[in-house]
């Protein structure tokens, strides 16, 4: 909660970065939650991807709105949306997928049968009216046209350019549903997001999420990643399933990791003092994840929306927040508070 004299002068400022991942993204809510109750961080820009694009939309569109709290309602309906559309989608885990993982769908019959048809058919041909759930949820929470026109924040969305393979970053007036949507669109299930007569897949190819805006759009020179996709695992992965898996994770955050190797060797340069302070910011990277908990979890999870799941990854975003809190927000505008070569070099 906040504490007694935090005030809007004396909060500290930082910049979001919110990773995607499907249903994973319950993890970030959680933790936007824990911080926006907390009170004492003003945030300065936020950029996300997948599910973080749509969780940084619905921050951005609730702080301009209402402030913190009114943020905390906005993605709470978000996400109470999102359960309720998932009691009629056909990714349900079985009780024995219950009993075994929080929220793999291992077991689920119509799990393995949208796997091997994805493989086999595209979805102009399994899914021709491109219907997608997630456009009337997003258009029920945020009302884009007055979001263009009362942004209170610097508000970055990731996409990947079918045609060309860049990362395509829309902000300001370009952030809209399509631009949303295209950030997660996984190519699997859906038809290429068409915005201003170019085709779109899940930023998550490119950028999952990119730092770099953050960095040249905003002032603020601290980085709090929410991270949802594990960067290592404790076992080779044996089987057709854990393989696919990895290769998931590994492609997701191939980006990211890049980007922290390059603000680590500016770090690095500053340090040492061979290239001038003013001209090149001294990134402080920050960060929120669960990844022994999260690590046991396969792909078929980031499809599975179903209350109970959600409301469990809510929980868990909640309290690593709460502990970045405790042990990190001291850190906050002096240093990085986790340990950027061991984490992601």
């Amino acid at each position: 909660m906040r504490k007694d004299g935090d005030t809007a002068s004396n909060r500290k400022r930082i910049n979001l970065a919110l990773q995607g991942g499907g249903a994973h993204g319950a993890f970030t809510w959680g933790a936007l939650d824990r911080l926006l109750e907390d009170g004492r961080l003003e945030i300065a820009g936020i950029c996300g991807t997948s599910a973080g694009a749509m969780n940084a939309t619905a921050l951005a569109y609730g702080l301009a709105r209402g402030g913190p709290e009114e943020a905390r309602a906005v993605l709470n309906r978000f996400w109470s949306l999102v359960a309720e559309r998932a009691l009629f989608s056909p990714f349900q885990p079985t009780p024995l997928d219950r009993l075994v993982s929080k929220g793999d769908m291992e077991l689920s019959p119509s799990w393995h049968f949208y796997d091997a048809l994805s493989r086999m058919v595209s979805p102009y041909v399994a899914n021709p009216l491109n219907y997608n759930p997630l456009v009337d949820i997003l258009d029920q929470v945020v009302d884009f046209a007055w979001l263009k026109r009362n942004l209170t924040i610097r508000l970055f969305v990731c996409a990947t350019n079918v045609k060309t393979g860049k990362i395509r970053v829309f902000s300001g007036e370009e952030i809209s549903a399509k631009a949303v949507m295209a950030s997660a669109c996984l190519p699997s299930l859906f038809q290429a997001v068409e915005v201003e007569g170019e085709y779109y897949w899940d930023g998550g190819f490119m950028g999952n999420p990119p730092i770099f805006p953050l960095i040249y759009e905003t002032d603020c020179e601290d980085m709090l990643i929410v991270q949802i996709n594990p960067i290592e695992i404790e076992h080779v992965p044996m089987t057709a399933q854990t393989i696919v898996d990895r290769i998931n994770e590994i492609s997701f955050n191939s980006s990211l990791m890049r980007e922290m190797r390059a603000i680590a060797f500016v770090q690095k340069l500053l340090a040492e003092h061979r290239i001038p302070r003013g001209r090149y910011k001294d990134v402080k990277i920050h960060l929120i994840e669960a990844e022994e908990a999260m690590r046991p979890l396969g792909y078929s999870s980031k499809l599975n929306a179903s209350a109970d799941f959600l409301c469990w990854l809510r929980a868990l975003g909640r309290e690593r927040a709460g502990l970045f809190l405790d042990e990190a927000y001291d850190k906050i505008g002096v240093a990085s508070s986790v340990d950027i070569a061991a984490k992601f070099l």
